[in-house]
């Protein structure tokens, strides 16, 4: 047999090994070819499958992807349709063809706990109790090629194709498609696991009311990541990116988000409260006055923005707004980076821009913090008034049940200490299951991208929220808070919106407002914050708060050093706050997880510190300076192109043959510049490089460093001094000299022997 063959042969044996079902079973028979040990992961969408689970080690085939449409109903009650019906399509992904292709929808038992439903939303239950027959789809797709299918199946009776239900509740349901790719057995190659809530069964029983109706509130989030870099007038705003123009037209993100908030709002007007970030409001704003983006490109959104922008301001009339932090700044990671400066300015900031733009006052003295936790630390900084900066500290919080220790219940609950505090709880299995695969990713069937790139859908969410209402309603606090910056398609966010909409219509659910559940007296008066270990490890990293921190220093150097020139001219304030703002772009909740976006972000502030430290420095002379003595000084132009005064300090690097002398601080006048005559003594001729740089007086750098060049043919001070002495000690041991041989001509010394009459000596030569 040749090597190829061999090759060949062991191949077909190992997929045998892998996909084919147990001995015993009836390959020819469809129905019976569901043998394979799986268990499809966690679904909480209607729109792709997911991979089989492979053994550690070994890399699984894939075959086929199912893609489904439309799940219709999405939540059954006595008036729905008495059949399921899903549309969608296959695509054959693997590398062969793949033969006699049927689909099946099954079920499992109807889920009776909350702690079955919570396990559910991790790992997917078993929809094994009914396995109807299988549904052909496809006899052959080649590599490549897709089928549309539509399959509808009778929700009760005793029909081979029936789900069995025959009463109300949450049913596990699995979608389940089989077929025989080239050289295997008949197999599962694809399936979708999701959750599918019957509160009536058509023609059946109904779920009766449990007690009193779950009390509804929904905060339907708008927010999106930083995106601003500069504020400035008409069309000169500037952007990082043009995503939003995108995300504000029609079919965008924040586009639906606003859309399905119109469309509940006349049922819901009492439940429904929008979370908005002040930050995103203020770009918008930006971009409808017109705008650039990063490199000079001219924005394309401006219309989308204004439009935005007008239609928000109609809907949020008289109706509940809260303020998210500005950025959706991340207030724990501000907290332990010791910016609580920033910190109360991400909480007292934002509610004054959304009344200045929206006309609507927003929740006082409210606050949501990322992922619904705070740590202790924070909580009380937060809390605690600060009168020198008027700031009155926060009564309410909206927090995650994860984030409150000896808070039993459902309903608001007080936080002892100096300053008493209302919590809110967010009904976080409703969270959750919104949350999806954005904090779990998911790896797709058949997909090579092992991320899903699906959109997430709430199928799971308006699971729970119907549980909640029709099987513990109670009268609990039912708190709905999608994901910050929520990706769902505009029918998802619809049809929840609808799920709810019936459960109040049912009288399941009643609305109840946000305001009424932070004015609430609590029951529970002794309750406390906790933060868990995982909340920690989601903070923003300790590499960008130290970052942030030293742009902090900088600007808050900065700013000490800045006056006003007067009325007429910009205040320090004018220029600095903005900046601030983007360090709180830098700390924003939506870089978690994405240090990358972090450090872009941090890049971006400092870029934008640096560009007005370098409004004020030295400006580079036209040609060399000529000193005409030693002690002559050296003329420097200083100039400020900011609108406010700026204290500087001249700095001048140690320079050999020259030593720098004693000088004030200067103050340098707004939009001017000055001549200073910096003191200096030259201690030799010659030419020097002199590197100039200005400070604060803090230390802050502004502008670059300066190279002059500095002549000087003169002698300095001391060089002359020290010429003089020399001369004056040279003078004076030559008239010692002298003196010495006149006395020695005139006999005054006596025991010189006298010259007269001497004979000299002969030459011995």
């Amino acid at each position: 047999m040749s090597l190829r063959k061999l090759v060949c042969t062991a191949a077909v044996a190992a997929f045998v090994v892998i996909a084919a079902p147990p001995a015993g079973a009836q390959q020819s028979q469809p129905d019976e070819v569901d043998a394979l040990p799986f268990m499809p992961a966690p679904a909480t969408q209607v729109w792709a499958t997911r991979s089989l689970s492979a053994q550690p080690g070994q890399a699984q085939p894939q075959f086929l992807r199912l893609d489904i449409d439309q799940l219709t109903p999405r939540f059954v009650t006595s008036d729905s349709p008495s059949t399921v019906k899903i549309t969608g399509k296959i695509v054959n992904v693997g590398d062969r063809k793949v033969f006699d292709i049927v689909l099946r929808l099954e079920r499992g038992e109807p889920l009776e706990a909350e702690d079955d439903l919570r396990k559910a939303l991790r790992e997917p239950a078993s929809a094994e109790a009914v396995q109807p027959k299988f549904t052909p789809v496809a006899g052959e797709l080649e590599p490549g090629q897709q089928k549309d299918f539509t399959l509808e199946v009778p929700l009760r009776g005793t029909e081979p194709t029936s789900l069995e239900v025959d009463k109300p509740g949450i049913y596990p349901i699995l979608a389940n498609i089989n077929g025989r790719p080239d050289f295997g057995g008949q197999a599962r190659l694809a399936a979708l696991s999701t959750l599918l809530p019957v509160l009536g069964v058509p023609g059946g029983e109904t779920k009766g009311k449990v007690g009193a109706g779950a009390k509804m509130t929904v905060l339907w989030p708008i927010a999106d990541r930083p995106r601003l870099v500069r504020l400035g007038g008409e069309g000169d705003s500037e952007l990082i990116d043009d995503d939003l123009a995108t995300s504000l037209s029609v079919n965008g993100r924040l586009y639906g988000l606003l859309q399905a908030y119109e469309q509940a709002i006349s049922q819901m007007s009492t439940a429904m409260c929008l979370a908005i970030d002040p930050d995103l409001l203020r770009t918008v704003q930006a971009m409808s006055n017109g705008y650039e983006v990063r490199g000079g490109a001219e924005g394309k959104g401006q219309s989308e923005a204004e439009l935005w922008l007008d239609r928000l301001k109609l809907a949020v009339t008289g109706r509940c707004v809260v303020a998210l932090p500005y950025a959706d700044a991340d207030l724990v990671a501000l907290n332990r980076a010791k910016l609580s400066t920033i910190s109360t300015l991400a909480v007292t900031d934002g509610p004054k821009l959304i009344q200045d733009v929206l006309g609507v006052q927003p929740l006082p003295d409210l606050v949501w913090p990322e992922d619904g936790v705070l740590d202790q630390s924070t909580f009380d900084e937060l809390v605690t008034p600060q009168p020198d900066r008027r700031y009155p500290g926060v009564k309410s919080l909206l927090l995650d049940p994860t984030g409150l220790a000896d808070a039993p219940g459902t309903g608001p609950v007080g936080i002892g200490g100096k300053t008493p505090v209302t919590a809110v709880k967010i009904d976080s299995m409703v969270s959750d299951a919104l949350q999806g695969s954005d904090s779990r990713p998911r790896t797709l069937s058949g997909v090579a991208a092992p991320v899903e790139s699906q959109p997430v859908s709430v199928q799971n969410a308006l699971s729970v929220l119907a549980f909640r209402a029709g099987w513990q309603g109670d009268g609990r606090n039912v708190l709905v808070a999608p994901p910050r910056r929520w990706h769902a398609p505009l029918s998802e966010m619809t049809e929840f919106l609808a799920t709810a909409q019936k459960l109040l219509a049912g009288g399941y659910a009643t609305q109840t407002g946000l305001e009424e559940l932070t004015s609430a007296t609590p029951e529970v008066t002794n309750a406390k914050v906790a933060y868990p270990p995982e909340a920690g490890a989601r903070e923003i990293s300790a590499i960008i708060s130290d970052s942030v921190a030293n742009q902090s220093a900088e600007l808050n150097g900065l700013v000490a050093a800045m006056q006003q020139e007067d009325t007429a001219h910009a205040s320090p304030a004018d220029l600095a706050d903005p900046l601030w703002l983007g360090l709180l772009r830098t700390m924003s909740g939506a870089w978690r997880g994405n240090e990358q976006g972090a450090r872009s972000a941090a890049q971006v502030s400092q870029s934008e510190i640096d560009a007005l430290t370098g409004m004020v420095g030295v400006t580079q002379p036209n040609s060399p300076i000529l000193l005409g003595s030693g002690d002559s000084p050296i003329p420097i132009t200083l100039t400020n192109k900011l609108d406010v005064r700026v204290t500087v300090r001249i700095n001048l690097a140690d320079t050999p043959g020259i030593r720098k002398l004693d000088l004030a601080d200067q103050v340098l006048p707004a939009r001017g510049e000055r001549v200073v005559r910096v003191p200096v003594e030259v201690l030799r001729s010659g030419r020097f490089p002199v590197n100039v740089r200005l400070t604060t007086p803090e230390g802050v750098p502004l502008g670059d460093t300066v190279k002059l060049e500095v002549s000087s043919s003169a002698y300095g001070t001391i060089t002359v001094i020290v010429t003089v002495l020399a001369g004056i000690a040279l003078v004076l041991l030559s008239g010692r000299r002298i003196y010495k041989r006149v006395r020695a001509r005139n006999g005054e010394n006596g025991d010189a022997p006298s010259i007269e009459n001497v004979t000299p000596e002969k030459s011995s030569a």
